[in-house]
């Protein structure tokens, strides 16, 4: 328990970090093009310290759940002292803008990049070959019944009774053996072999590559009761188990590079891909709430992230842990680029607006629209922070009673 509980504050600790950093990222780009910075705090609340060097205040506040950078003049409405009024933020050239406003995003990248490749280093990538997708055997065993879930985890690492059928090694099947068809019929994967096997009985001829040996090794496959998800069926086996690729790849300092670009990569599509899936996903959500079995594909809020860390922790999977912190930091990196307010990406959008707006007026002889009026675009602001607000909470409340769990 308690290594749960330590997993879970080094989770959080780590988002809040991340956070810290973000709007470091904006606090920094301001300052090297000039723009007057007030105020940098981390969390949210009641002020525990601060202190003031040059023209910025620093400090942390009680709720450490975020942070803000306060950048004088971020909009045209924005208020400003004379004396900040040539340095606001919106006088500013568009591409200077764009990059303060980036730079959290950018920051979250240069993190999850920076973990994904000290992991490459150290404990190893995730190997997303992993698993038994080539049908070599790793070892051969026995053809017995299961009738039930339990009986069928607990005979996997059980050893063989007295007795009992080795259709595999009697057939002189081996460890190594590359398994090219059966019965015939080509398979390519484990799963082929799996389903080419089940449908099988009796005596059945095997093509099995051996090193540089090509051999047909006939297997007298015996027909076994096995319970799966659906029930209990009568199905062919021969008692094999594949052999399953490393879950982690180790790289040098110099290779862990390109690994970690490659895998970054790899990452980035999937994130996409996750939040172009979020809307359809939000109703499964609403039914973990009530009852239903919990999807472990459904979104996950701070909460449900550093319960799953802090599982990480409770059982030494630091991988996944590390993992889901890069993972995060990659999410809230694209997700704050959307072109939506009161996000950072809402916030480009409408500064690169302003400037496509202008040069099509300039090539019309018009002068400069001048800046946008964000009070116009207020109501669709509000409708979007409810909306964020809404399925936050839905998700907190998701990972509160019906959470995701290791091995789900």
């Amino acid at each position: 328990m308690l290594a749960y509980i330590i997993g879970v504050v080094l989770f959080a600790l780590g988002i809040c970090v991340s956070v810290a950093l973000h709007e470091a990222g904006h606090m920094l780009t301001a300052k090297a093009f000039g723009m007057k910075v007030r105020r940098y705090f981390v969390g949210f609340g009641p002020t525990v310290f601060s202190w003031r060097r040059g023209e910025t205040e620093y400090g942390l506040k009680w709720i450490p759940l975020g942070g803000f950078c306060d950048i004088a003049g971020m909009t045209a409405l924005d208020e400003v002292t004379p004396d900040e009024a040539p340095r606001a933020m919106w006088r500013f050239k568009t591409w200077k803008r764009t990059v303060v406003m980036s730079a959290g995003s950018i920051t979250h990248f240069i993190l999850g990049f920076v973990v994904l490749y000290l992991m490459a280093v150290t404990m190893g990538l995730p190997n997303l070959n992993a698993g038994p997708t080539v049908p070599v055997l790793d070892s051969t065993s026995c053809a017995r019944p299961t009738t039930s879930k339990a009986e069928a985890e607990a005979q996997a690492s059980a050893p063989c009774p007295q007795g009992a059928l080795t259709p595999a090694a009697s057939a002189g099947l081996r460890p190594g053996d590359k398994v090219l068809a059966v019965g015939g019929k080509p398979v390519a994967t484990w799963d082929e072999m799996l389903t080419a096997v089940q449908a099988t009985s009796g005596r059945t001829v095997f093509e099995v590559q051996r090193g540089d040996q090509q051999l047909w090794l006939v297997v007298d496959v015996p027909k076994v009761q096995r319970w799966s998800p659906s029930g209990v069926k009568d199905v062919g086996m021969i008692g094999a188990a594949p052999k399953v690729e490393s879950p982690t790849v180790q790289y040098g300092p110099l290779a862990a590079v390109g690994a970690t670009f490659d895998f970054t990569g790899t990452m980035f599509a999937e994130t996409a891909q996750r939040l172009v899936q979020f809307p359809e996903r939000i109703p499964a959500v609403v039914t973990a709430i009530f009852g239903g079995e919990r999807d472990p594909n459904t979104p996950v809020s701070v909460v449900g992230a550093s319960r799953i860390g802090g599982e990480a922790v409770e059982r030494g999977v630091w991988v996944l842990f590390f993992f889901l912190l890069a993972s995060l930091n990659f999410f809230i990196g694209v997700f704050n680029l959307l072109p939506l307010l009161p996000l950072d990406g809402g916030h480009i959008a409408v500064v690169w607006y302003e400037r496509v707006r202008d040069w099509i007026r300039a090539r019309r002889g018009k002068a400069a629209g001048g800046p946008v009026d964000y009070t116009r675009l207020s109501g669709i602001t509000m409708a979007l922070v409810l909306v964020g607000g809404a399925v936050t909470l839905l998700t907190v409340t998701a990972d509160i009673v019906n959470p995701i769990r290791i091995g789900q």
